[in-house]
């Protein structure tokens, strides 16, 4: 007699049949959606191009000993700022005879270090600070949003100066002051979409299931969040570099005789006029990343932003 009650508990129409996702159909339904994503992303040449010139720096990190003809800490005083070409320099040497061709390799490390780290940092910051206050409301709203409001009133660089100089020089000071000065942007984004996304329905459908504010902000909220997320730090991608070169050139980044490019720079400003390879190298190097990381950015805008999307 139970059985008999359960059986038809448990058939299915057609139609049911038909459109009951299954674990197997949703994984598919994302593979097809990146899958569609990426040849959307390819389509684009210049997207293309920051993402080749992103992984060559990738790979030149990686295999920095095998690429670098000779020791970024190498000292040969006799053949002290060489031209490009002269005595087996390709991009010449610098005051104290170390190959710059070596060092920018060595340095695309500390650059990639600085990059990498900020850029899975703040955005973690950002996205905690922003869902919390779009969603809570109230008092921790108005409370956080003036505190991001105080971090964006100041220029980055001299914000990150002030906190580099309260921690001290050093690679991991300096990400940490980078941190610090970055992350009111994402938090301003995360925001916008949880103000837009809590009073979605299934949001009330997922409340009167019982589940509480933690849990609908970490299962719920934070995943629609990241593609927004993920397109302003590959636009500030460039930013990064630029401050963190910043902050070398002026000796509170990386110390000497670290091959960071903003304080080879540094060190070669003084020759700007008569050895002109010793500070336009690590800077067209600089130039070349950023401009990549831009590409890169502007291309992932077009596949993830949903309202370019939906144009």
């Amino acid at each position: 007699m139970s059985m008999d009650t359960e059986l038809p508990q448990k058939r299915l129409t057609l139609h049911e049949w038909l459109t009951t996702e299954t674990p197997a159909s949703r994984r598919q339904a994302r593979v097809s959606a990146w899958y569609r994503s990426w040849l959307a992303f390819r389509s684009n040449p210049m997207a293309m191009f920051g993402l080749g010139i992103l992984l060559a720096l990738i790979f030149i990190a990686l295999f920095a000993p095998l690429l670098a003809p000779q020791s970024p800490f190498t000292q040969d005083l006799g053949a002290r700022l060489s031209p490009p070409g002269k005595g087996g320099y390709i991009l010449g040497s610098d005051s104290l005879g170390r190959d710059i061709l070596s060092r920018l390799i060595y340095g695309s490390r500390i650059t990639l270090y600085i990059v990498s780290m900020v850029a899975l940092m703040a955005p973690i910051v950002g996205l905690f600070v922003g869902t919390a206050a779009g969603y809570l409301g109230g008092w921790l709203d108005i409370t956080l949003m003036r505190i991001t409001d105080i971090f964006l009133a100041f220029p980055k660089l001299i914000l990150a100066l002030a906190f580099v100089s309260a921690l001290g020089a050093g690679i991991e000071n300096a990400v940490l002051a980078i941190v610090l000065t970055s992350w009111p942007p994402y938090a301003r984004i995360a925001r916008a979409e949880t103000l837009t996304i809590r009073n979605a329905d299934f949001i009330h459908a997922i409340k009167l299931q019982g589940a509480g504010a933690l849990r609908i902000i970490t299962r719920h909220i934070w995943p629609l969040c990241i593609s927004s997320l993920v397109i302003r730090v590959t636009l500030d991608m460039a930013g990064i570099i630029l401050t963190a070169a910043g902050l070398g050139f002026l000796g509170l980044g990386a110390q000497p005789p670290s091959p960071e490019w903003g304080a080879m720079i540094s060190a070669g400003r003084k020759f700007i006029l008569d050895h002109w390879w010793v500070a336009t190298m690590p800077g067209l190097a600089i130039f070349i990343v950023s401009l990549a990381f831009n590409l890169l950015g502007d291309g992932l805008r077009d596949v993830l932003d949903p309202k370019k999307s939906s144009k």
